[in-house]
């Protein structure tokens, strides 16, 4: 496995990314923290171009492919943030990418975007990690770029860009919440706050219907087993990956598991007293700030609103439902 990121890493991947994407606001969210007793700030990744928070990690690998790799592209697995963020990155950098993602469990819309950014799209499988073992198989067949899509020291580096950021507009934050599909958004955080103040709590999110990392820390080992039913399509991984259980081993300071229903309420509030559009990915954080808030009262907390990219009618539906 290729060499873990470092804080010099991300700081290398802030200088290379910067040309190519804009920071994203840390907004200070008046009501909410008012329901939680806290001073609660969302990092507005939703903003980013793609809607998400990984595009940071898809442009700084992407862009450093050799042109020999460039000119043969890249393939992935992803439910579509993810292979959002290689097909936009793909366009920046001129590589073709592929991307394949499950049949029955991926997002309409990311599957509409990804191929709108340019992207060959495979629906294979039913859930995210099959569609990764088969990208992985045709991966050894043709001897192309597999971008995995946790176990990638530059995707790592690149989306712990968003902690640089976080320091720089809120250097008094001290309980940071992140939600955890594979792991490398959390990871790359993680990396900033453990140099910049290692005194800062980080918080992983789960949702309980697919609390495979959130096991795996828990047990220190790889070799969990895990329910995974969530209909939140960016929380929705089966196993935990090696580069990023190790980090979290050694960074993260506990986890929140919050049920589906708790992230939908979550995305409500946003809408509602935020005026935030959250996928389910995006309002874990709020989610687990709210079953923990006990243990926040009175501190700065960044929660990380890592994409937007939900379904028009499931929003619709969740504020109609109240």
């Amino acid at each position: 496995m290729a060499d873990t990121p470092t804080f010099a890493a991300v700081e290398e991947a802030a200088a290379f990314i910067s040309p190519h994407l804009a920071r994203t606001p840390l907004v200070h969210c008046y009501k909410l923290s008012q329901m939680l007793g806290c001073e609660y700030y969302a990092k507005c990744e939703n903003l980013q171009p793609v809607g998400a928070f990984k595009v940071r990690g898809g442009v700084n690998l992407i862009g450093r492919l050799s042109p020999a790799e460039r000119q043969r592209g890249v393939i992935s697995a992803s439910t579509g943030n993810h292979g959002q963020s290689l097909a936009y990155a793909g366009q920046l950098f001129d590589a073709p990418v592929t991307i394949y993602g499950p049949a029955h469990a991926s997002n309409p819309a990311k599957v509409a975007a990804m191929r709108a950014l340019g992207a060959e799209v495979r629906l294979v499988g039913r859930d995210f990690d099959e569609a990764r073992e088969a990208v992985e198989r045709e991966a050894r067949r043709t001897g192309g770029r597999y971008v995995h899509s946790a176990n990638e020291p530059h995707l790592i580096a690149g989306v712990g860009t968003m902690g640089l950021e976080i320091f720089a507009d809120l250097p008094a934050v001290e309980a940071l919440i992140a939600p955890v599909g594979g792991g490398s958004g959390i990871c790359g955080i993680s990396l900033v706050a453990r140099h910049l103040n290692p005194a800062v709590e980080i918080i992983g999110v789960q949702s309980a219907s697919a609390p495979a990392c959130y096991r795996a820390w828990q047990q220190q080992r790889l070799d969990v087993a895990a329910p995974m039913t969530t209909r939140h399509e960016g929380l929705a991984t089966r196993v935990p990956f090696a580069m990023t259980a190790q980090l979290m081993w050694e960074l993260v300071d506990r986890f929140a598991l919050v049920s589906d229903a708790e992230i939908d309420a979550a995305m409500g509030l946003l809408a509602r007293e935020a005026k935030l559009v959250a996928e389910g990915a995006g309002a874990a954080a709020l989610a687990a700030a709210l079953k923990i808030r006990e243990s926040l009262a009175g501190k700065k907390v960044v929660g990380i609103l890592s994409g937007g990219n939900a379904p028009a009618d499931y929003i619709a539906r969740i504020l109609q439902n109240g």
